[in-house]
């Protein structure tokens, strides 16, 4: 819009350029440039600033910014020439309401962010309980069980057939001792009868027991190792005999009618070298003998014919070990079998490579000092087709430790520790959310023993996380 300066201006330049008339006179003059004085107000009948045509100060406001392409008297006067003559830029009411309007506006914004802030009680105000309430409530609510808690521990294992022993060959009793004819091949079963290995193409048989042959028994012969040679020739089916710690001559008479089935001299006396004893079936882990070769030394290593699941645990579990422990065996495709502890082992600590050296120090190199302790387990799966072909595999075990039964228990993450120590549990009730302090108990499966005043079976309690 044009400044009031030149709206004056031109006014005056106007009367200028206008010749004078006889009906002109001072006081029309003094009258007109009195319109645009500034701060006065319009006489009744005059022309106010207001009322001017829109269009013309539309004109105006057209022209006033670019003063510079001004020229003639027009331009001295804007540019102010000397500054005589000069009168005050007159104020015009319109220039006053932009002012006025953001006022206005400023203010509404406090006022509807004050109330804003007043409904979300940002300044503290008691607000509405029921909206407090449903703010603090948990997000998540669970019941309090009465269950059984069983706590477990997983290590991990080893799924195969156990540890290896070797088959060793008597002695060769010098020349003519005889030569080694036929050996089995890894992976064989040998079970009770059986031929371990050939020499002289007689066959050297497997028995079950745990008194191995150390001499000839013949008749009158009595002890541990003539039991066992009774048990085993009743269990392949020969009698006439009592099964006890004697070998008597129904003994013996036995004793033939087994060497001709095996193919031997019938001599009626038995020697360490007739046959192998083992505490059962064996399968062949690897063939030591080479045929051709005299009948001594390491003739082969075996191992028992169902997979087992070992262990090194660690001795702080120590505790939770002991025979006929269940646990379940978790395979590599994540298929899971059932297990029992039959062997528990003593202690052992590990030597490191570095203390077995000549000479050599093993301080600082992980020497036996920095080896930790371990108890070898050994776990049977009944269940043997359960474990697949897998004939050797790293497995998880899970032991189960502790069993705590008929106790209440709530999620663990329903815990809420307290300043102080301690924690307690968030119960959900008609009238509220209420803090209740508990005791915890055995911590098992994502649940812990909880017990407490208020605390029952089927409480309500939040699970904040």
């Amino acid at each position: 819009m044009t400044a009031p300066d030149e709206i004056r201006v031109r006014v005056q330049d106007e009367k200028a350029d206008e010749p004078p008339t006889a009906g002109d006179s001072s006081g029309e003059t003094s009258r007109a440039l009195q319109l645009h004085t500034a701060g006065e107000v319009s006489r009744p009948g005059a022309p106010d600033l207001d009322s001017v045509d829109r269009r013309g100060l539309d004109t105006l406001g057209e022209n006033s910014p670019d003063t510079s392409r001004d020229s003639g008297p027009d331009t001295a006067v804007k540019g102010g020439g000397d500054g005589a003559g000069t009168t005050p830029a007159p104020v015009s009411s319109r220039r006053r309401r932009p002012l006025r309007t953001s006022l206005i506006v400023v203010v509404a914004i406090a006022v509807a962010a004050a109330a804003g802030a007043a409904t979300t009680g940002v300044f503290g105000g008691d607000g509405d309980d029921g909206a407090n309430a449903a703010a603090s409530a948990p997000p998540r609510t669970a019941k309090v069980q009465r269950t059984t808690l069983t706590r477990t521990e997983t290590v991990d294992g080893n799924l195969g057939f156990g540890d290896t022993s070797t088959v060793q060959a008597p002695a060769a009793a010098g020349p003519g001792a005889g030569t080694v004819t036929w050996v089995p091949t890894a992976g064989d079963i040998v079970k009770r009868g059986g031929t371990v290995y050939k020499v002289d193409e007689q066959k050297v048989p497997l028995l079950y027991g745990s008194v191995p042959f150390y001499r000839t028994m013949q008749d009158g012969t009595e002890g541990r190792d003539v039991a066992t040679l009774e048990k085993n020739l009743a269990a392949l089916g020969y009698d006439g005999f009592v099964v006890d710690d004697s070998y008597n001559a129904s003994t013996a008479a036995a004793v033939r009618e087994w060497q001709e089935d095996l193919g031997r001299e019938e001599t009626g006396t038995v020697r360490p070298s007739d046959a192998v004893v083992a505490s059962g079936a064996r399968r062949v882990a690897e063939v030591k003998a080479v045929t051709g070769a005299p009948p001594s030394g390491p003739v082969v290593t075996w191992t028992g014919t169902e997979r087992i699941v070992s262990v090194a645990l660690d001795v702080q579990y120590e505790d939770i070990v002991a025979k006929g422990v269940k646990a379940t065996v978790t395979l590599p495709d994540n298929t899971t079998v059932n297990a029992e502890v039959t062997d528990v082992g003593s202690p052992t600590t590990p030597q490191s490579a570095d203390s077995q050296g000549a000479g050599g120090s093993s301080a600082g190199q992980g020497g036996p000092s920095s080896q930790k302790a371990t108890l070898p387990v050994e776990l049977k799966v009944d269940d043997q087709k359960a474990l697949g072909r897998y004939q050797a595999a790293a497995v998880k075990i899970s032991l189960k430790a502790q069993t705590r039964e008929n106790v209440l228990a709530v999620p663990i993450n329903a815990l809420v520790a307290q300043r102080g120590g301690g924690y307690a549990v968030q119960a959900v009730e008609s009238d509220g959310v209420h803090v209740r302090p508990v005791k915890v108990g055995m911590f098992a499966d994502s649940m812990v023993e909880v017990s407490g005043p208020g605390i029952t079976a089927g409480t309500v309690v939040g699970v904040p996380k």
